[in-house]
């Protein structure tokens, strides 16, 4: 995903996906087990990138093996921890959909009601019409809503950390993104997820932190996640986040809330797809449309469905913010996950190709691959 549309190598960096992952490297041919594999492609994703550190884990059925390579402090030399927090970007929004899904199944709300329904007046500039879109097509990036991580000043403001934590209302957000008319195709924005996040709170009361914790990380003792709303530090064990080599750590959090907020573990990630997948968190109908593909390449809702082209259909996602980015595939059944995560990302020179995001997911896909052989 490009970071600019949603901490997500642009749903899922879905043109790479299917076809970055043709062949496996020598030094993963070599390698036998999947964390085996795992660990060659993490080393190698770290040389080939010149990143700080790449953590990851594959986990089939009770079998969990880890890989690491490189430093969680570059500058204390303390090496990379794959149990250690970081920032998961735009893999919040599994989180997120998650629980509009839940409230659809409790019959708070439909997916097909219109985001004026709840949040009346909100999006109605520039030719933006909440009349004209649901919530469904917020969860699947229907809706043609601009991005307001698009806009030059709010993202040279991001990126300079010069106040990280400022609040950024969630109306501001979606204010930036209208201020432009509706853009001409459908395209991942993080906009939706503002959104998405605000039709929570008017249904609920409840912002969607409260929510996610009440519903996602409390019961299934996520106990190393966090939904940070305002505070930009980490706590405990966690990996330094770099741009470049500027340690961007403590960055801001409220620019993306619902979009992208979350900090959390590989392990934690891991479970939480899991329960995800195999129907522990979902009525079967809700769980179907979450899973549905929607009118955006290979999107359902607040995640990827994508052809490995070596071992079938994955569901996955990508996560990016400064100083982060890390990727996750699960099975359909939930039995096997793999996440890989790095310590480097430099959102200031974004391309279709940032250091480490593709290796991420051809060495996930390795050890996905890898698992159940």
């Amino acid at each position: 995903m490009k970071f600019w549309r949603a901490g997500t190598r642009a749903v899922i960096a879905l043109s790479i996906l299917v076809t970055g992952a043709a062949g496996v490297t020598a030094a993963r041919a070599e390698a036998q087990t999947p964390g085996e594999v795992l660990q060659a492609g993490v080393a190698k994703a770290r040389s080939d990138n010149n990143l700080p550190g790449v953590i990851g884990m594959v986990r089939d059925g009770d079998a969990v093996e880890y890989a690491h390579a490189g430093w969680g402090d570059m500058f204390m030399r303390v090496p990379a921890d794959p149990k250690a927090q970081f920032r998961i970007g735009s893999n919040t929004k599994q989180f997120t959909s998650t629980v509009l899904l839940q409230l659809e199944a409790e019959h708070k709300l439909s997916l097909d009601d219109t985001v004026d329904r709840w949040l009346p007046g909100v999006v109605n500039k520039n030719g933006n019409d909440g009349k004209k879109i649901t919530i469904r097509q917020l969860l699947n990036h229907t809706s043609r809503l601009p991005d307001y991580i698009s806009d030059t000043a709010f993202r040279n403001e991001y990126i300079a950390d010069l106040n990280n934590g400022k609040h950024w209302d969630p109306q501001k957000l979606v204010d930036i993104a209208t201020s432009n008319p509706p853009l001409g195709k459908f395209a991942y924005s993080n906009t939706n997820y503002i959104l998405a996040g605000m039709v929570i709170k008017a249904v609920t009361g409840n912002d969607p932190a409260t929510e996610v914790k009440n519903r996602i990380i409390d019961p299934l003792g996520l106990k190393n996640t966090t939904f940070p709303t305002d505070d930009p530090k980490l706590y405990g064990n966690w990996l330094h986040g770099y741009e470049w080599v500027r340690d961007i750590s403590f960055s801001n959090v409220s620019a993306f809330g619902p979009a992208g907020a979350i900090v959390s573990t590989m392990d934690d990630l891991a479970d939480f797809d899991r329960a995800l997948f195999s129907g522990r968190l979902l009525p079967p109908a809700q769980q179907q449309e979450l899973e549905t593909v929607g009118g955006f390449t290979n999107y359902a809702l607040g995640v990827g469905r994508v052809d490995t082209k070596k071992c079938g259909e994955v569901f996955t996602h990508t996560g990016e913010v400064l100083g982060y980015a890390s990727t996750w595939i699960s099975s359909a059944d939930g039995r096997r996950q793999v996440v890989v995560a790095q310590n480097e990302y430099h959102v200031s020179l974004v391309t279709d190709n940032e250091p480490g995001v593709t290796a991420q997911w051809e060495t996930a896909v390795d050890a996905y691959c890898a698992t159940g052989q």
